[in-house]
């Protein structure tokens, strides 16, 4: 019996380097994540502020990140609605519902992607200092039977295998601390994102709204001296006037 209790002290150990090794892969995985996202998203949001105008926002195809999503689902939404018929369920919004449905719903695709990771985070925040504790119990139950055993209770006997035991309970708080930590900082980091990201799809709303829900190409600038093309009947000039067919 002592040897099955050595076991499961053992096993809880090992569970405990497990946790802990996930704990430090998902904290390094997704703080790379929300500094490039950080980099991305303000990177995207200059260069789109900078734009002349609507059509050319819509031309930065090239940037990535989160706000450029949200932005190129945007576009694509109102692409869409001018090429298709309102003649199904998926058309039959008003144009700014159904901008606002698609950016919403690229917001919470948004929102998923951050929060993979952080229910792991708070299960093994949560659960850590059980597992140690319960490697506890068994140790000190084996201890004591060790002490059962040798017909002894003096603290030369008993403090050894009792420090032993608690070991497990320190490392189950040593694994459960940084997972909380982490978990708690990347929420609030998805919370401000978030924020973000509902902001900018309002003013992307706003923006469109002032262009009635379209986008299209600017007119071409005549520059000083360039002759126009000719409309309807027109044709070459002579002598300064036109003349028409």
């Amino acid at each position: 019996m002592s040897e099955l209790y050595q076991h499961i002290v053992e096993w809880t150990l090992w569970a405990l380097i497990a946790f802990s090794i996930i704990t430090w892969t998902l904290i390094v995985i997704k703080a790379v994540q929300h500094i490039l996202l950080s980099r991305q998203n303000r990177s995207f949001i200059k260069t789109f502020w900078s734009a002349p105008d609507l059509y050319e926002a819509a031309s930065l195809e090239k940037y990535v990140g989160a706000t450029a999503r949200v932005a190129a689902i945007g576009f694509q939404t109102l692409r869409n609605a001018d090429a298709s018929p309102a003649n199904d369920l998926e058309h039959s919004w008003d144009r700014q519902d159904l901008l606002e449905r698609h950016l919403r719903q690229q917001i919470q695709k948004e929102r998923r992607s951050l929060e993979n990771g952080l229910a792991i985070l708070a299960s093994i925040g949560n659960t850590a200092p059980f597992v140690g504790l319960f490697g506890t119990v068994f140790g000190i139950i084996q201890a004591l039977t060790a002490i059962t055993a040798s017909k002894s209770a003096s603290i030369e006997v008993v403090a050894g295998p009792i420090g032993e035991a608690l070991i497990a309970t320190g490392i189950g708080i040593a694994v459960a601390v940084p997972s909380v930590l982490a978990y708690n900082f990347f929420l609030r980091r998805l919370k401000l994102i978030s924020a973000d990201l509902d902001d900018f799809a309002t003013d992307f709303v706003s923006l469109v709204q002032k262009a009635g829900f379209r986008i299209k190409a600017t007119a071409p600038v005549i520059k000083a001296g360039q002759v126009q093309p000719a409309r309807g009947d027109a044709g070459k000039t002579e002598n300064g006037k036109e003349v028409f067919a």
